[in-house]
């Protein structure tokens, strides 16, 4: 099958999207789907009934139902960690809580979750006070990549949600002037710091508590009562307490979470705080809805299954080696950030399951913006230069009165696919010059600058209306969309090797600094290290 899609994408490659439009003339009803309060509008892909058969047929080939068990019911598909794939359970009723982990590790993760809104509920009520007394006023939530993008993601997306009388803020940098900029923000004195890293010694996660905990001391609180300030997200809760969190401010991580899927954990603890717990309820059951959406639709209907297998046509087969994702809605700015980390770490990898040299196409570079500020930035190149697949994201209702500017917003978004997609030829561009007053020979010359040669595929998500529930689908569309595209590519979406190697040689760069042999280092790194310790 696979043989016969590259055949295809040979035959496709020349195919006019535009001409699927006139000869199909329900297309858009045809290739749309409905769910979850989502829509997905795939009309504007450079696809047909033929296409879609022989994907959904290779999906059928490659066992794509078989592994999406296997990851429900808790196989360890992780394979170069031994490790099951199940942040799925965390947002699942309590039953199938009990049926995959069992009676033991469920009433651990329930008795989690009401911890969690136990101290939750502290902290919002002013129960749960700092050194001096006072009730906090503040959150810091100190963490590194899936411990802060998904958590960050949704606490702006939901920014209408957020409770009163509580600020959040999230610190990931190691730059230095990143904390010094938390700092000014908030009030020590009535701030809890949230320390989130599964085996508490992640560099840069520590070194920022660290130095919160100092700033802390500096200003008055007493080792005694530095306790009240801290509450660890941690897998390592020895390590947690020996840092000075109490034990019951200690919430669990498990190794069948990985960090970016662990928002529906403790990790959404700060989450949880800006929203409040029900709302975040209402997150996990946006998501639980997608999830069973995903496990119980077949592929021909299935909007992960579909938005996968398209972004495998386009990647794999098409020769499109990039990923545009377009929000059109402020508050889903983070969203394409986000996607650069949980899809590019996932994806990026050189060699499958079993260990072999991957051949295919895959993992295609992602990147974005908010609409519509990507229109006066890199769509110009996405215009006139390279196809890019792109997919919009917009809601059909704003969260501002400005009624006429979403009108705008949403009329830009609708008006760019159909620009990718339709272009402008030569001769529209000439007449287009013309009509405008333009003389012949002038438009002769103008008019080559103006042609766009349009025929970019492009998929439009609408959502009815960005709510915690609505939120809780796209981020699981999103984890179940690019764990489809691992199966397919027969790779491994939950390790990470090259972040491992990065924080490795970070490791012997410092040991550098403090004079310890270079040995293993390039003459290039050396070098740069001379200079730093040079200035410093």
């Amino acid at each position: 099958m696979e043989q016969q899609l590259y055949r295809l994408a040979k035959e496709y490659s020349g195919q006019s999207i535009s001409d699927y439009f006139v000869q199909q003339p329900e297309r858009f009803n045809q290739l749309s789907l409905s769910t979850c309060d989502l829509m997905l509008d795939y009309s504007k892909q450079n696809i047909d009934s033929v296409v879609l058969g022989h994907l959904v047929a290779w999906a059928k080939e490659q066992g794509l139902t078989a592994k999406i068990n296997a990851m429900f019911n808790g196989d360890k598909i992780n394979n170069t960690e031994n490790r099951a794939v199940l942040h799925t359970v965390l947002r699942a009723p309590y039953a199938i809580k009990q049926q995959v982990l069992g009676d033991k590790l469920a009433s651990e993760v329930h008795s989690t979750h009401q911890r969690m809104a136990q101290i939750i509920n502290s902290i919002q009520s002013g129960v749960a006070k700092g050194y001096s007394g006072k009730a906090f006023t503040d959150v810091v939530a100190v963490g590194i990549g899936g411990s802060y993008y998904g958590p960050k993601v949704c606490h702006e997306a939901l920014k209408s949600y957020r409770q009163p009388g509580l600020k959040i803020h999230y610190l990931a940098n190691v730059d230095g002037t990143a904390v010094v900029g938390k700092l000014e923000k908030i009030n020590l004195e009535t701030t809890l710091v949230v320390i989130i890293s599964k085996t508490f010694v992640t560099q840069e996660t520590i070194l920022n508590a660290n130095v919160l905990k100092q700033c802390l001391l500096e200003q008055g609180c007493g080792v005694d009562d530095l306790p009240k300030h801290f509450v660890a997200v941690t897998a390592a809760p020895e390590k947690a307490q020996a840092f000075g969190v109490d034990s019951k401010n200690i919430l669990p991580m498990w190794d069948w979470v990985g960090g970016r899927f662990s928002l529906w954990s403790a990790v959404g603890f700060p989450l949880a705080c800006a929203i409040g717990v029900e709302n975040f309820e209402q997150l996990c059951a946006g998501a639980y809805e997608m999830d069973q959406h995903f496990q119980t639709s077949p592929f021909e209907n299935n909007m992960p299954v579909l938005l996968a297998l398209i972004g495998i046509w386009n990647c794999s087969f098409l020769g499109h080696n990039s990923l545009a994702v377009l929000p059109y809605d402020h508050l889903l700015r983070d969203f394409p950030g986000y996607l650069q980390q949980v899809d590019m770490e996932s994806s990026g990898k050189r060699v499958d399951i079993n260990g072999d040299d991957i051949t295919m196409a895959i993992a295609p570079i992602v990147f974005g913006q908010e609409g519509t500020n990507g229109q006066h930035a890199f769509m110009q190149l996405m215009h006139q230069r390279h196809v890019i697949p792109t997919e919009f994201i917009v809601s059909l209702k704003g969260q501002s009165p400005f009624t006429e500017h979403h009108r705008v917003l949403v009329a830009n978004c609708f008006a760019q696919s159909e620009a990718l997609m339709q272009g402008k030829d030569l001769k529209q561009a000439y007449d287009e010059c013309i009509a405008s007053g333009i003389n012949e020979q002038t438009a002769r010359q103008l008019a080559p600058h103006k042609v766009m040669p349009g025929n970019s595929p492009s998929s439009t998500l609408v959502i009815e209306q960005l709510t915690p529930k609505t939120m809780g689908s796209l981020m699981a569309l999103y984890e179940h969309k690019i764990f489809v595209q691992g199966a397919m590519w027969n790779l491994n979406s939950f390790d990470q090797w090259g972040v491992e190697l990065g924080k490795q040689l970070g490791e012997t760069i410092i040991n550098a600094f403090d004079g310890k042999s270079t040995q293993s280092l390039s003459g290039s790194s050396k070098a740069l290290v001379d200079m730093f310790l040079k200035a410093n």
